[in-house]
């Protein structure tokens, strides 16, 4: 085995005598999940010759994510020099013959021409099906002793096929879980233990959520007139209409920009591609927009940031402010609602977004009261804005609940 320096989270250290086929690691963000992954998977095939595949959903997510990270562990565990790093197919070569391939869920005829596989490395698996692990795990076929798919995860929702495989009744066999948060990270920074702290006070659920890594609550969930399908089989009719919705964001909130089609035929809408990042400046923002082509279409957008649509729009891209309106969100909530909703599953943080979109409760009452939680609402603000395009009925001045289904 070749001399490696590694410093390892003490919370991971039990993983290294596990033999069981499946490796659950799930929990907050900072808890340090994907970096211990990461040398786990050097550790192991440094010691002998294999082949693992690595995965994502969507492979453009790729680049900039999990392979990103094994060149930084490498460089930090003393191997990248003696290392083959091919950053045009997404492949890593060790210095005793071990590969590692880089794939997304979307190249599914790709993975399956792929042989010889003998360990799958999972990163968001929430971001997967139920269906989609069961087929990589049908992939673990080759002669190798202690073959293991590892997946990696934040826990979004209880409608979430990790929550209902592992945690809503007794885990399957032959499966080793480990939950930990950033309190089990002793290389995390001064600052964002702060930052996430801050957040206890500030937001106590999306702290229990996003910090402690516990599953949110199915409660009173806005949005359910919806299903998912692979992007390969969703047929647009053909007076589909296209619009982009964009809201703005940067430290915490993220910026998105989410490409919708509406059929007044059939009533649906379909959301079929998504931009979800943080920290992003004007000119990134306009860069994400031309790489994914949503230059091409008509961009609503959060009417808040002047600033930034006037900046957008001498950049080129058709874009102009949302309208609001007096009991906009509202307005908005209950176009969708009335609709037929078909979300692509690229979309993830969407997804996301509409398995933890709630109503609030009155704290004395504990009645559902008509007005959306301020969480998990950044993909559907866009939403709601380029909806405004196609819903060209919503000027009632007064609501109800029952409406609204309260």
């Amino acid at each position: 085995m070749a001399k490696v320096q590694v410093a390892i989270n003490k919370a991971y250290q039990p993983v290294f005598s596990r033999k069981e086929r499946t490796i659950v690691l799930y929990g907050g963000a900072g808890s340090g999940k994907s970096k211990f992954a990461i040398q786990y998977f050097i550790l192991k095939y440094s010691r002998e010759k294999r082949t693992a595949l690595v995965i994502r959903k969507v492979g453009a997510t790729i680049r900039d994510s999990i392979f990103k990270e094994f060149v930084t562990g490498l460089s930090e565990m003393g191997l990248y020099n003696t290392s083959k790093i091919n950053k045009s197919n997404l492949s890593i070569t060790l210095k005793n013959g071990s590969l590692f391939i880089f794939k997304g869920l979307d190249d599914r005829e790709k993975i399956k021409s792929i042989s010889g596989i003998d360990d799958i490395l999972i990163e968001e698996a929430t971001e997967l099906n139920y269906d989609d692990v069961t087929q990589l795990d049908l992939r673990l076929r080759s002669k190798a002793s202690n073959q293991q798919i590892m997946m990696m995860f934040n826990p979004v929702s209880k409608a979430n096929w990790t929550y209902k495989t592992y945690f809503e009744k007794e885990a399957p066999p032959n499966t080793f879980i480990l939950k930990t948060n950033y309190k089990d990270n002793a290389f995390l920074p001064k600052a964002y233990v702060d930052n996430l702290l801050n957040m206890a006070k500030t937001n106590p659920t999306y702290f229990k959520v996003y910090a402690l890594g516990d599953y949110a609550t199915l409660d009173k969930l806005i949005l359910t007139n919806y299903q998912v399908m692979q992007e390969k089989d969703i047929e647009l009719p053909k007076d589909t209409s296209f619009i982009i919705g964009m809201d703005f964001g940067f430290t915490n909130d993220p910026t998105t920009a989410i490409l919708l089609g509406y059929s007044a035929s059939t009533d649906t809408l379909y959301i079929l591609d998504e931009i979800y990042r943080l920290h992003m400046l004007t000119d990134e923002i306009y860069s994400s927009v031309v790489k994914k082509g949503f230059n091409k279409y008509r961009i609503i957008g959060d009417c808040a940031e002047p600033r930034l649509i006037k900046e957008l729009k001498l950049k080129g891209l058709k874009i102009e402010a949302a309208k609001k309106g007096s009991d906009s969100i509202l307005h908005g909530i209950l176009w969708l609602q009335s609709r037929n909703i078909v979300i692509s599953d690229k979309c993830v943080n969407t997804l996301t977004e509409f398995q933890n979109y709630t109503w609030q409760k009155d704290k004395k009452t504990e009645e559902y009261i008509n007005k959306p939680i301020d969480d998990f609402n950044h993909c559907i603000d866009a939403i709601r804005y380029g909806c405004e395009k196609f819903n060209t009925k919503n000027r009632l001045r007064t609501l109800e609940k029952s409406a609204l289904g309260l």
